[in-house]
């Protein structure tokens, strides 16, 4: 029996090393043939020990995308998702695979997230009463196409509607928790998200929390593993065991709860306070501070409801009190950081 071949890129980010590490541990883990894109030798030296094949490359790196894609049966790719060119590369070789192998390959690409598809201009000083699930697609269908990302995003759904092949995105909300993998372990794997620890570090550099805005900016999230637990879910349906959408209805959003972005601002000025930095209530953030550290998505509306997500079987487990409690140990090693970065230096 041929070996189901994968293909995995940003195979050591915070989403990616976390979806390799559950690949690792599928049970039929002895079918798979798995190339994991990597960035330098040194980390694929050190993935040199697990039952893959590690290649050096990049995005920029257009032929080796379309290369390895079209070797492959299923990509699940996971590093830069507004990388127009390497889409059009992964896309053009796996409409080789289609048509050397009269097989229909199978692409899942990580969105940018819900923020990036739904973003507004709230600024953080109102909460919007839009709400978009990926099950209404006349909803979604309305979406401007110069919303950020929207034409990558746009260009695979249509690359499945075409036939060659079946797509899947996931447009995960704010992804949080500390990722405790097998990858992790061996030292390259990014463990954390970009937002919550870019607020806390925020607060470290400015020396006191900080809100944006009023803080009424509600955006949908969702825990690592529960993420991962989707992918594995529309994995699992590609490979045969269950029901998947594809092309324009192939849109999933990964989340289980929304939270105004308030709350983790005001939690985070907590944390940071009993640990002596800054006071136990956010100060808002001048223009000049909200330039520096943060994009316009951060004071954005953002909210989903995961149902086509939760039609094909996912079941996530954590939810907006486990986002709040997750900020302690997010402060705790942020802190620790710096600390270790003092001594170095």
């Amino acid at each position: 029996m041929s070996p189901i071949n994968i293909l995995l890129t940003g195979s050591t980010g915070y989403i990616g090393g976390s979806v390799f590490s559950a690949l690792l541990r599928h049970p039929r883990l002895e079918e798979f043939h798995i190339t994991a894109l990597v960035r330098s030798t040194e980390k694929a030296a050190r993935l040199s020990g697990l039952p893959a094949t590690p290649v050096v490359g990049s995005y920029d790196d257009t032929d080796l995308l379309t290369n390895l894609a079209s070797q492959s049966d299923v990509v699940i790719a996971c590093a830069d998702s507004d990388d127009f060119p390497a889409a059009e590369a992964i896309l053009a070789g796996l409409k080789k695979r289609h048509r050397e192998t009269l097989t229909t390959p199978i692409l899942i690409h990580t969105g940018i997230g819900t923020v990036g598809a739904l973003i507004d201009n709230a600024q953080g000083n109102y909460a919007s009463a839009e709400i978009y699930s990926d099950l209404d697609i006349h909803k979604l269908e309305s979406l401007p196409e110069t919303q950020p990302h929207r034409d990558v995003d746009l260009t695979i759904a249509d690359a499945g509607d075409e036939g060659y092949v079946k797509t899947c995105i996931v447009l995960p909300g704010l992804v949080y928790g500390i990722a405790k993998t097998r990858l992790v372990s061996l030292g390259v794997q990014n463990p954390r998200s970009q937002q919550i620890p870019t607020i806390i570090e925020t607060g470290l550099d400015r020396r006191q929390g900080g809100i944006i805005g009023k803080g009424l900016n509600i955006w949908s999230h969702v825990h690592i593993e529960d993420l991962v637990g989707l992918y594995m879910h529309i994995f699992d349906a590609a490979i045969g065991y269950g029901r998947l959408y594809s092309g324009r209805l192939g849109f999933y959003f990964g989340e289980n709860g929304e939270c105004a972005f308030g709350e983790i601002f005001r939690v985070v000025a907590r944390e940071l306070h009993a640990r002596g930095c800054g006071d136990i209530k956010p100060t808002v953030f001048t223009q000049k501070e909200m330039e520096k550290y943060f994009t316009p998505m951060m004071g954005a509306n953002a909210r989903a409801r995961g149902e086509r997500a939760r039609s094909i079987g996912w079941r996530p487990k954590h939810g907006t009190q486990d986002l709040l409690d997750s900020i302690r140990d997010e402060v705790a090693t942020s802190m620790g950081t710096q600390e270790r970065k003092k001594y170095r230096s």
